[in-house]
């Protein structure tokens, strides 16, 4: 290498030292920067490979801010399945198609029914269970295979989340785009997408029993129902947050007194609006919807007669339709109530303008929630309202969480 550098050197003086008329002082300093470029960039071809293999690594480690917004919006378009999953189930719900299919299979069911032979062995097994003996004993096939692919889209469904996690996590892991925290997470979310698959089964086979002591209608358990859609809840809730807080630079805010108390009130309204959804699956599982469709009255009371007319007392809040409906709607007032709180609060404060947006949003959302929950109710809870409604509900916890990922601290 110092032999070439040494050819190059003298190579430039005899160029420059043989131009001697006319414009040659500019031509031999333009041939001198030329020969200074290339010896420069040769004296750097020559440094030490350990010191350019380094710097090569540094630009490649991972992960890194460009790994990080890819995660990001990746765990953003999970939570938008999980969204769409809760949605189609709510459906599914209203429509009255859960319990349509009989088995669970995690590969074989993936096909439906192809054949006329094939719906009417699917039509047969399903005649077998509670829910066609008591209500649908009328049913013809056709009417069959509408409840049985809404059930089917909402399985396939669910299968597209689980895949939508597992299989970016392998790929992202070998990459090496996850910290040792970040593993953990979703490992985490990838075993919840999984037990989510298998409390749905668990959920279904409680409206499949035979029930010979009960005159009700086959239904699933709320109970079920209350922690399939709390499950999916959580789920969604923590991709979101995690996306948000990959995506969202935390705002460098000076952690005074009332920020901290905003950040706590953030908080307890978010817990609240969450456990406000949950309890509209005690509506969903008991039909509560259905029982006093009227506001703000309950009938002609403020508070009904039959609010606790079972025994004991505390199996109204869970078994009773009209102590759950009476409760959901507290729990909405309250919510309502504390996010309007909320956005007071804040409006004596100096915010970022993002943490501002989101704030009025959610304030806004919950005043058009309540609205669409009041309508379904005095309407005595048609399909598409209520479908509306329970995503409305999903949509004001979702800004309840941008709102906690703006206030968040700084991290250390």
């Amino acid at each position: 290498m110092l032999s070439i550098r040494t050819t190059l050197i003298n190579g430039c003086k005899r160029a420059g030292g043989g131009i001697q008329h006319g414009n040659g002082a500019h031509l031999r300093q333009w041939v001198a920067r030329k020969c200074h470029s290339t010896i420069t960039a040769e004296a750097g071809a020559s440094a030490s490979p350990s010191a350019s293999s380094s710097s090569a690594a540094a630009a490649a480690s991972v992960p890194n801010a460009a790994t990080n917004r890819i995660v990001g919006r990746w765990l953003l378009g999970c939570s938008g399945l999980v969204v769409g999953a809760v949605a189609l189930g709510g459906v599914t719900r209203l429509t009255e198609s859960g319990l349509s299919m009989v088995d669970w299979h995690l590969v074989r069911e993936m096909k439906p029914p192809q054949s006329q032979e094939e719906w009417e062995a699917e039509f047969s097994k399903y005649q077998q269970f509670p829910e066609f003996k008591i209500m649908n004993h009328n049913m013809t096939l056709p009417e069959f295979k509408f409840i049985f692919y809404m059930e089917w889209g909402h399985r396939m469904w669910g299968r597209l989340v689980g895949l939508a996690y597992i299989l970016p996590t392998m790929y992202f892991w070998r990459k090496g785009y996850f910290t040792r925290s970040m593993k953990g997470k979703v490992l985490g979310l990838c075993g919840f997408v999984f037990f989510q698959g298998l409390l749905g089964w668990y959920m279904v086979k409680s409206g499949l029993e035979e029930k010979p002591e009960s005159h009700d209608i086959p239904r699933v358990s709320q109970y079920r129902l209350s922690a399939h859609l709390g499950s999916a809840l959580l789920l969604y809730c923590a991709s979101l947050w995690t996306g948000l807080t990959l995506l969202l630079p935390a705002h460098k805010l000076a952690e005074t007194k009332r920020l901290i108390q905003l950040r706590r009130f953030a908080k307890g309204t978010s817990g609240l609006v969450f456990l406000t959804a949950l309890s509209g699956a005690f509506v969903a599982g008991l039909d509560a919807g259905l029982v006093y469709n009227s506001f703000p009255k309950m009938g002609e009371r403020w508070v009904p007669d039959d609010l606790l007319a079972f025994s004991p007392t505390l199996k109204n809040f869970f078994e009773n339709p009209t102590t759950v409906q009476f409760d959901h709607r507290i729990l909405a007032v309250s919510s309502l109530t504390a996010i309007t709180g909320l956005y007071l609060f804040s409006r004596r404060m100096v915010l970022p303008r993002r943490a501002k947006i989101a704030i009025s949003l959610l304030t806004a959302m919950a005043y058009g929630q309540v609205a669409l929950g009041i309508s379904t109710l005095l309407l005595y809870v048609p399909t598409p309202l209520a479908a509306t409604h329970q995503s409305g509900s999903v949509a004001l916890l979702s800004l309840a969480i941008w709102v906690l990922a703006e206030l968040r601290k700084m991290p250390k």
